[in-house]
């Protein structure tokens, strides 16, 4: 028996040599106003919303990041898009601030192009991310978030 993948592709052309994940990271963070960690207080002040993507596991081995929303990666535009029937109620329109953050500020900046990519426009990442931001002692700032303090309230009546 022979598999489609195993005949020949001679209607196809040679593949072209591809971008490398540099170029790629390169062009998602062309689009992005990065935030330092010592600036993600004003950011959170002035309503941004703090996103943690890292994987549960690597939280709970890193640490968490309190009052920021924890959505996991292979979830995110679906949790953000304002337009979508499973997104967070947070996720009102595209003018929203998120701040994506996930171990070191890679994986963070694909993500917040991503968003771009949905129209959240306003969408960034830290450089360094959640590394960076204990570093610079600025792993709690978001606690301080609108929708944190809301959450807790909620919660506190219940």
């Amino acid at each position: 028996m022979t598999l489609a993948v195993d005949r020949p592709l001679a209607t196809v052309p040679a593949p072209r040599r591809g971008r490398t994940v540099d170029d790629v990271l390169s062009t998602a963070r062309s689009g992005l106003n990065r935030l330092y960690p010592h600036e993600v207080l004003a950011a959170v002040a002035a309503g941004a919303i703090v996103v943690d993507i890292r994987p549960q596991e690597q939280r709970v081995r890193e640490g968490v990041l309190p009052g920021a929303l924890a959505i996991e990666r292979n979830v995110l535009e679906w949790r953000l898009d304002p337009t979508g029937p499973d997104r967070l109620a947070t996720a009102v329109d595209h003018d929203v601030i998120w701040i994506v953050v996930c171990s070191e500020g890679f994986s963070s900046s694909l993500a917040a192009a991503s968003l771009q990519e949905l129209g959240l426009w306003r969408a960034t990442d830290v450089v360094g991310g959640y590394r960076a931001m204990v570093s610079a002692g600025v792993a709690s700032v978001s606690e301080q978030a609108a929708h944190s303090r809301r959450e807790t309230a909620s919660l506190a009546t219940l």
